[in-house]
């Protein structure tokens, strides 16, 4: 829950009754209202012959409650384990979904959850759930269902590339690099956005079809290649890495709707989540400007403290990487075949570059730092202040 009465964001004040409190015990939720909505929707309706009898059914149980003992924290129930989770239905069948395995691809078509085995016979395979606003409501029940039995979040994001380049002069590198990021993401669009939830061990929520580990690809509407600032480089690339403008015009998901649903999630805002990510600057920029609907704060201090309120606790890779011995460099692909990790899914789409980069982390975790991770909490990969300072450039000797 957040640390005010209200949260200020962009279409106005929420009262913080509306978001998913940090700390919550591992149990089945109902859905929240959506926070546009600025209001509370009643469950239940009684008629007025009807509230006698629900008095006189409650009573035997309220004075039971006042015999008992008040609960320790030791008694809370323990979260399900993923076979408990798979077995009691958590899993949805795929929509627009592509089953992938270390293996290889696997083409699988949809089939009714209860015609299917509660586990998967590849323990490997991996589902990319693909979102479009057809079916966000359902995926983001799924999320809202295990993210705390899983509550490692490993997130990338596509967009359109960089079109701003700060012409000022700055005295840190930190403060140039912010500039830039604000510059940015101010006028550019979220294409695609990849979370990859697992547990401690790294073990992915079987939510998919048949019980494979799943992980989500949500495809954003609004972005428009002929029309909104873009390099034209990026959009080359994303074209060749399988996205379709067309598609995601016509079926993505409202980014607006996408941060209800979000902040009502347990994802965000949530002391217990571990966000897990690589060079995420931007990623975090375009996440924020989602969920608050607004532009970038005007300095890196505010952009920091804005990000460790909606994510507690944060981890940046290539800040990681630093501490791990020495030998790793490059970016999120020469990082997983240093560490010698088969990509699963397609590079540069937001599914498979979050998958991975949740395996990296894991496996720099449990090589190299080991409960020392916990020392890199909130750091982001060059925008840490005050870091490198920028040297003037001595004038040329006459």
């Amino acid at each position: 829950m957040a640390d005010v009465d209200t949260l200020e964001l962009g279409s106005g004040s929420i009262p913080t009754h509306q978001i998913r409190p940090r700390f919550l015990a591992s149990r089945s939720r109902p859905s929240h209202p959506p926070l546009s909505s600025h209001g509370l929707s009643p469950s239940l309706t009684l008629g007025p012959n009807a509230l006698p009898r629900v008095r006189a059914r409650l009573l035997p149980l309220t004075l039971l409650l006042l015999l008992l003992p008040p609960l320790t924290l030791a008694d809370r129930p323990r979260p399900p384990t993923s076979e408990a989770l798979a077995a009691a239905g958590t899993a949805l069948p795929a929509r627009r979904s592509s089953a992938r395995s270390v293996s290889g691809f696997l083409d699988a078509p949809a089939a009714p959850m209860a015609a299917l085995p509660p586990a998967a016979e590849d323990p490997d395979a991996v589902e990319i759930r693909e979102v479009w606003a057809s079916n966000l409501e359902e995926e983001f029940a799924v999320i809202r269902a295990v993210v705390d039995v899983y509550p490692y979040v490993a997130m990338d994001t596509e967009f359109p590339g960089f079109v701003v380049t700060p012409s000022a002069e700055y005295r840190f590198t930190c403060d140039r690099n912010y500039a830039a990021l604000e510059g940015n993401v101010n006028v550019l669009k979220l294409i695609q956005l990849g979370l990859t939830l697992s547990n401690g061990a790294g073990a992915l929520p079987p939510c998919g079809t048949g019980g494979r580990r799943c992980i989500w690809q949500f495809n954003f509407r609004g972005f428009d290649p002929h029309t909104d600032p873009s390099s034209s480089d990026s959009i080359d690339l994303l074209r060749r890495s399988g996205i379709d403008f067309d598609l995601f015009a016509a079926e993505g998901v409202d980014s607006t709707r996408f941060a209800e649903l979000m902040m009502s999630s347990g994802v965000v805002l949530n002391d217990d989540v571990q966000w897990v990510t690589f060079h995420s600057g931007h990623d975090f920029g375009y996440l924020l400007k989602l969920l608050t609907g607004r532009e970038m704060p005007n300095t890196l201090d505010e952009f920091l403290k804005l990000t460790k309120t909606f994510f507690p606790v944060m981890y940046d890779i290539k800040h990681l990487m630093k501490f791990c011995g020495g030998g790793l460099y490059g970016g999120l692909s020469k990082l997983g075949e240093l560490l010698k990790i088969e990509r699963v899914g397609i590079s540069h789409q937001a599914g498979s570059d979050s998958l991975l980069t949740l395996q990296c982390f894991m496996k720099l975790k449990q090589l190299y730092l080991k409960e020392s991770v916990k020392l890199y909490d909130g750091v982001l990969f060059g925008l840490i202040p005050g870091e490198v300072e920028i040297k003037p450039v001595a004038p040329p000797i006459e």
